[in-house]
């Protein structure tokens, strides 16, 4: 499959763990508000990271027949 639901997904899924470990850092240096923004992004990318997801999930299922 070219560039597809499950490769945004993965992408999604890349940024949210760069986010949460940017947070921890931040969280770590005392940076408060930073880290709290920082969670709130990998919050957002996680949720998109589901959604991209299951759209591959339901993809695959059409494609394959399964369910």
């Amino acid at each position: 499959m070219p560039y597809d639901s499950h490769q945004r997904a993965a992408e999604f899924h890349e940024q949210a763990a760069h986010a949460h470990r940017a947070a921890a850092a931040a969280h770590g240096k005392g940076e408060h508000l930073s880290g709290h923004e920082q969670s709130r992004q990998a919050l957002e990318h996680s949720r998109k990271a589901f959604e991209w997801s299951q759209d591959a999930f339901q993809k695959s299922e059409k494609s394959t027949g399964k369910r």
